[in-house]
């Protein structure tokens, strides 16, 4: 049974990130501007002059931390900010939402309308200095994540209900157009933020049913894991041995009698699994 990690009760909790230099998770609170770590029994806090949502690793001390308008590097022990790369900064109806480091040192971004507004988000990469959009129009993307050879990337709309896969080359681009890998729109299940583990399982947070299921690499069904929370927004695998699923989840969305019936909602969850993750790949600048 899954177990709350962190009581913190995040508005939209997103993007928990395991650093396995330091070997702690870090995860954002993206409606009240926070990132988030917790060490032993304490939480430590950074905030932000505007929404950030996800982050990659660029060194023991540093994140590639992904706002409204920038990707920009957070030393976590001065608390120095330095933009790298601007982000949509001429569009101020939109800010960032999921993201991930690719295994040869990119780092995907999805962007999103403020108000989820149809058609307004993208997916871009940012490799070695460079931004390029991906993949628009989306509305809300979500899911993004890489298989172990490196081969193809997963991403997902979540007001579509899609999950797709895209071949990737030599250099991390998509060398494709995607392919469609989950439809679960007629199920009504929401596929929000997605990790893939060491053996290609998909492991997709789904908004609103209070769980993380896995998906194999042929896109079968496999299990479920449920969460004392119903909007699960994110998970990612740490701990030592990389066997530990943390899931992000919100409050965002749920009645004053929803959020009373169900207290964690907002909180980091774990639970110890029988499998690995993947170790997060460093994002080169």
């Amino acid at each position: 049974m899954s177990q709350v990690f962190d009581p913190t009760p995040c508005a939209l909790g997103e993007g928990p990130l395991w650093h396995p230099g330091r070997e702690q998770l870090f995860w954002f609170d993206i409606l009240n501007r926070q990132l988030l770590t917790r060490s032993g029994d304490e939480t430590r806090l950074w905030a932000f002059a505007e929404m950030a949502s996800a982050a990659g690793w660029t060194g023991q001390d540093t994140l590639l931390v992904a706002s409204e308008t920038a990707l920009t590097q957070v030393n976590l022990e001065t608390g120095a900010h330095e933009v790298v790369v601007p982000l949509e900064a001429d569009n101020p109806l939109t800010r960032s939402n999921d993201g991930r480091a690719d295994p040869c040192g990119g780092f995907w971004i999805g962007t999103m309308g403020k108000g989820a507004e149809p058609g307004a988000g993208a997916i871009y990469r940012y490799y070695r200095g460079e931004v390029r959009r991906l993949f628009h129009p989306l509305t809300i993307p979500n899911a993004i994540c890489f298989t172990p050879d490196g081969g193809h990337a997963c991403f997902a709309d979540t007001a579509q209900g899609k999950v797709w896969r895209v071949a990737l080359d030599a250099q991390g681009w998509p060398s494709g157009s995607p392919v469609l890998f989950l439809d679960l729109s007629a199920e009504g299940l929401n596929p929000d933020g997605a990790v893939i583990d060491a053996a290609g399982t998909l492991w997709l947070a789904q908004w609103g049913a209070g769980r993380v299921a896995a998906y194999a690499p042929d896109g079968r069904f496999l299990r479920a894991i449920s969460f004392d929370a119903p909007h699960t927004s994110c998970p990612a695998f740490g701990g030592p041995d990389l066997t530990l699923l943390y899931c992000t989840s919100a409050r965002q969305g749920l009645s004053d009698a929803e959020l009373a019936a169900r207290p964690h909602s907002g909180m980091t969850f774990q639970i110890p699994t029988d499998t690995r993750g993947q170790r997060e790949h460093m994002v080169i600048l």
